[in-house]
């Protein structure tokens, strides 16, 4: 179930010894901005919230009240397309941020997240990331280059994708999943269902199952049960090279 904001803080109150200070993500745009401006009010405001594999913490349509950043795991971020569908806009990892589309501009999250295996979210509420930005340059530079670098992606994805064929989405896919989670033991390091890879590339999953079983036979991948092998990655580029594979890495 989704969590709601008293839920959150009575879960919380004994999770924040996880202190900015002393976290060690690097990756983190608060860390990145910390400073002696930054002040103690600030991040002691934080939340540290554990998601369970499978667990829903941002709810489509519900009030926006903050920012989460991602400690540690891995979350899908998702929203409901014609017919109720389900359209995967990406997936986070450490270090990233999940909900500023709506935050400043919007009353409610336009997106829903689930964590895909155990999460740790660090959780700033809207009113105390508006007072830091406020008080802090630094902070509030730091925010708007991650705005524009967003902005820069979408509107590449949305260009590409629009040229792809149903067969270089689902290559792009597979490259954009190595390319951010990397391997383990030769399979991919995030193991998907068929029908969240259809749900990533704007296809159906039957459609991703023949395709996957094309580059089988290629041996341009390798599967065993949830989990996929790119065995040639270079093939993989260069078939949508075009297309410039790299924009969203």
């Amino acid at each position: 179930m989704p969590l709601s904001a008293s839920h959150l803080k009575s879960r919380n109150n004994a999770l924040n010894d996880v202190s900015c200070e002393a976290c060690i993500n690097e990756k983190c745009l608060i860390k990145s901005s910390l400073s002696s401006s930054l002040d103690s009010k600030f991040v002691k405001s934080k939340n540290t919230l554990k998601c369970k594999k499978g667990q829903q913490f941002i709810m489509e349509g519900a009030p926006v009240n903050g920012l989460f950043f991602i400690l540690n795991g891995t979350v899908k971020v998702f929203r409901t397309g014609i017919n109720g569908r389900e359209q995967i806009v990406r997936f986070a990892k450490e270090g990233e941020i999940i909900g500023h589309r709506g935050f400043g501009t919007e009353e409610y999250y336009s997106i829903g997240a689930i964590a895909l295996e155990d999460t740790v979210l660090c959780y700033f509420s809207k009113e105390e990331l508006q007072e830091a930005l406020l008080e802090n340059p630094q902070f509030a530079y730091n925010m708007m280059l991650f705005y524009a670098n967003e902005l820069n992606r979408s509107e590449n994805k949305v260009k590409s994708i629009s040229q792809m064929t149903v067969r270089e989405r689902v290559i792009d896919t597979l490259l954009y999943l190595h390319r951010k989670f990397g391997d383990l033991n030769g399979f991919l390091k995030l193991p998907l269902s068929r029908k969240e890879y259809a749900d990533y590339a704007g296809t159906t999953e039957e459609q991703v199952i023949r395709i996957f079983s094309a580059l089988k036979k290629e041996k341009l991948i390798s599967a065993k049960g949830k989990k996929i092998a790119v065995t040639n990655i270079q093939l993989l580029k260069s078939e949508i090279s075009e297309h410039h594979y790299f924009l969203d890495a």
